[in-house]
């Protein structure tokens, strides 16, 4: 373990941050991802490792007015707003040496999530290496989409390209790099979002080359280059799971990863020690099948925090 690692004395905290909102989605249900998670034993899946968790409740914001696009983007002033007051939780709880777990809600809400991450690592002086593990690549813009649905656009938005008032939550534009993200599960990409990620210069690990390469060899190349100033952030939409094991979810995409492929994922991340924060979107309990997806969720947050089946030794 290195010294940024969750053993370390200050990321023996853990600070939960509910955002029940589906503003960004084009499907209402992920506002009840929250307590689905408390349901499926979030809180106690994380303190059996001996971590300080503090739960500060569900942030409150404007409800979904289910409202079709305004040039291009659907409830841009809800979703500004919720991204607005998340930044400020995140950040809040980062500041005070603690490691924050959002629990969405839909994945617009990365744009207040890893804009507050952005911003402490630029504090600290720290890299920021960020794993979107998603079917879908999230780089649309209200050029591109057919829906509006800004769901679709937080990569891009993070990334400087999107409507100026999302593009510039967290005071600085663009938030992060390209070469700050790697995408993971990705198999459900629009023509012209398509061209965007590879023009501006994101890693992508699609399910093709998973298939191909395996992933293990997939998660070596994701975390490679990473030391002991990284922050790592990951960004977990369970549509990037196989919807056979991961119903409960707006968008699903078949032909995703196993449950055994999610696992050696989250293993890897845990035995880098490198892990910071995390984003858990797009849960939708109203699609789910007595609470299976949340409960799969939480099952990989335990493999995040070191529960591992390895018994041999390396």
């Amino acid at each position: 373990m290195n010294s940024s690692s969750i053993g370390s004395p200050v990321q023996r905290s853990v600070s939960l941050i509910g955002v029940p909102t589906d503003v960004g989605a084009g499907t209402i249900g992920a506002r009840m991802g929250p307590e689905a998670l408390r349901v499926a034993g979030i809180s106690q899946a994380i303190t059996q490792f001996g971590i300080d968790v503090k739960d500060c409740g569900n942030l409150s914001g404007s409800a979904n007015p289910w409202q079709g696009a305004v040039d291009g983007f659907r409830h841009l002033p809800e979703v500004i707003e919720w991204n607005q007051k998340l930044h400020d939780a995140m950040y809040a709880e980062l500041k005070a040496g603690r490691m924050p777990i959002m629990l969405g809600g839909d994945h617009c809400l990365a744009m207040g999530s890893i804009s507050a991450v952005a911003r402490h690592c630029r504090d600290l002086g720290k890299q920021l290496r960020v794993l979107w593990f998603d079917a879908h690549a999230d780089f649309n813009t209200a050029a591109l989409t057919p829906s509006g649905n800004i769901h679709g656009m937080p990569v891009a938005c993070l990334c400087g390209h999107g409507h100026p008032d999302l593009v510039g939550i967290g005071g600085h534009i663009p938030a992060l790099q390209p070469k700050d993200v790697r995408q993971i599960g990705i198999r459900s990409v629009d023509e012209g979002e398509k061209r965007l990620v590879h023009d501006v210069g994101i890693e992508v690990f699609d399910m093709r080359y998973i298939d191909e390469m395996g992933m293990r060899y997939s998660m070596e190349q994701a975390l490679s280059h990473m030391d002991d100033n990284t922050h790592l952030h990951v960004s977990l939409d369970v549509d990037f799971l196989d919807p056979a094991i991961a119903p409960g979810v707006g968008t699903t995409v078949r032909g995703g990863p196993s449950y055994r492929e999610a696992q050696l994922c989250m293993e890897m991340i845990a035995d880098t020690g490198n892990l910071a924060s995390l984003d858990i979107v797009e849960l939708n309990p109203a699609l789910d099948l007595r609470n299976q997806t949340a409960e799969l969720a939480v099952d990989l947050i335990e493999s995040l925090f070191g529960k591992s089946t390895l018994m041999r030794k390396h």
